[in-house]
């Protein structure tokens, strides 16, 4: 049993900055990666950043690179998007993905939060 939670979505006025949280919890051996992804209405699900749990590494969309930085507290299992500079094209549900190896497994797979919709808008 694995939940990822999302927290922290909004409305924000254009150039302004919100902070997303998502908290992994249950019976978890290790996270192997943390990643943030984006739905707008009537658009696919796209990629927005990720974390490599082990390494350390990040990663970013071009349309987000520059203005979000995704960060990580490892004691609580949480992973961070910082959103900067928003754009009303940014408006979207934010969903946090994991590859988290349950305590039983012996490789991790993805989990999905429920979502967490942030609304850039004048």
């Amino acid at each position: 049993q694995v939940q990822l939670v999302e927290s922290g979505g909004g409305l924000v006025q254009p150039g302004g900055s919100l902070r997303l949280s998502c908290a992994a919890s249950g019976t978890i051996s290790s996270i192997n990666a943390m990643a943030w992804y984006r739905q707008a209405p009537g658009k696919e699900r796209e990629f927005v950043s990720a974390f490599d749990w082990s390494g350390g590494r990040t990663s970013y969309a071009d349309s987000v690179k520059g203005r979000f930085i995704i960060s990580r507290d490892n004691a609580e299992r949480t992973v961070y998007l910082q959103m900067n500079s928003l754009k009303p094209e940014d408006t979207a549900v934010y969903y946090c993905n994991g590859n988290i190896r349950h305590m039983l497994a012996a490789y991790g797979k993805d989990y999905w939060g429920k979502g967490t919709l942030v609304t850039v808008s004048s």
